[in-house]
């Protein structure tokens, strides 16, 4: 049977204390188990395990810093924690819980806890009286309270020579958390979906075309969100500068609107639904010149026809057990609208969001949205990144579409 760990991405963080001399088995058992493994550690874990153990084990570098080698090369945090499907954090010392739990940011390990949008396992590891602390009790608290994972401290010989609560779980231990984290979070696993992402550039000549300003961004947090879920992710994309790689995505670049439509048409009876997030071009030229066009006459007037409605089609193509979900871009009377939209296009659910909001619309890394379903469910999403709303629409369709 293939492991659940096969493919999965985990960023692991060392801080300083001697638990840290059991992390390279921790990394094995991963690696074993088909995991990707990257390592990061603070200064201070170096005095208790090398870079250079980990980094074989891993078989990736290790960075301790913010720079490479005192390099003018830096150590992308924010790539690290988007990468990640798992950070875990082990051992962490109350030194680095304080500093999680009021964002304080001075090591590479903080920063990328920061910019991470995975979830977060902490296995703590202190003596006996900092455990027990009320400080730390608080710290462990607000962490927990903003969504991480926290598993309780063992109890047993410390390093003080004290004997109580406050060794590390081990490796064994923190091992089979992340196999369960992973067993429970794999809901969608067995399932394949259709994601669109992005924009359609029609063609006027060689160099020009009608176009929008979509970068994808939502399409590909959706992809990630649901491939986090265990979905198989079929991600069929317009022009753009997103980067997503995973054993269970399958990529497919278009231009055009009859591209997509066309790549949609081969894969839709194959998949149990989809969620069309491009931002397709509604006209595209009639005639697409095979020269550039010289700018000579004062005016030109270039001739449009209507592009196929792609999410139409998969609507009216949709056997009794898909499920299809879109999204509404208005500037006015954005529910109406959203509404019409649903029952027309024969959609399970639609995602309507407004230009007119703060914070929402083209380019930004964050939206404001209300998912309306054909069940007259309705969820209401306050500003958020775009990768929560990814996870909202994912959990949505988990809830009230299957």
């Amino acid at each position: 049977m293939e492991s659940i760990l096969k493919g999965k991405r985990i960023v692991l963080g060392i801080t300083g204390g001697i638990a840290a001399y059991k992390i390279p088995y921790l990394v094995r058992l991963l690696k074993k188990s088909g995991a990707e493994v990257k390592c990061l550690m603070t200064a201070s874990a170096a005095q208790f395990v090398t870079a250079e153990t980990l980094a074989t084990l891993s078989e990736n570098d290790v960075p301790s810093g913010f720079w490479k080698n005192d390099s003018k090369v830096w150590n992308n945090h924010v790539e690290l924690g988007l990468w990640a499907d798992l950070l875990v954090i082990a051992p962490l010392s109350a030194n680095t819980l304080a500093k999680l739990t009021y964002g304080v940011c001075d090591n590479l390990l903080l920063a990328t806890y920061l910019s991470a949008k995975c979830p977060v396992i902490l296995a703590p590891a202190m003596d006996l009286d900092m455990y027990a602390h009320p400080a730390t009790k608080e710290n462990l608290r607000k962490v927990v309270e903003r969504g991480n994972i926290v598993l309780p401290a063992n109890s047993g010989p410390l390093a003080s020579g004290l004997d109580g609560q406050g060794r590390m779980q081990e490796p064994e231990e923190i091992f089979s958390h992340i196999q369960n984290f992973f067993t429970l979070s794999q809901s969608l696993q067995g399932n394949k979906i259709i994601i669109t992402a992005g924009p359609t550039y029609e063609a006027i000549d060689p160099v020009r075309f009608i176009g929008n300003h979509s970068s994808g961004k939502m399409g590909f947090a959706l992809a990630k969100a649901f491939l986090a879920k265990g979905a198989e992710v079929i991600l069929i994309t317009g022009p753009n500068n997103q980067n997503l790689s995973h054993p269970n995505l399958k990529r497919i670049a278009v231009n055009s609107a009859l591209e997509m439509l066309d790549a949609v048409k081969v894969y839709w009876s194959s998949v149990n639904g989809g969620v069309f997030a491009a931002a397709v071009a509604d006209y595209r030229p009639k005639v697409m010149a095979s020269e550039k066009i010289k700018k000579s006459a004062d005016e030109i007037t270039i001739e449009l026809v209507k592009n196929p409605d792609i999410i139409a089609w998969a609507g009216e193509h949709k056997k009794e057990r898909q499920w299809l979900g879109g999204f509404a871009l208005e500037t006015e009377n954005l529910i109406e609208n959203a509404k019409l939209k649903l029952v027309k296009k024969n959609l399970d659910f639609i995602v309507a969001n407004s230009l007119n909001d703060f914070g929402a619309g083209f380019g930004l890394d964050t939206n404001q949205v209300t998912i309306l379903s054909k069940n007259n469910n309705s969820l209401k999403l306050e500003l958020a990144s775009k990768m929560d709303i990814a996870k909202n629409i994912v959990k949505f369709v988990e809830e009230k579409i299957k």
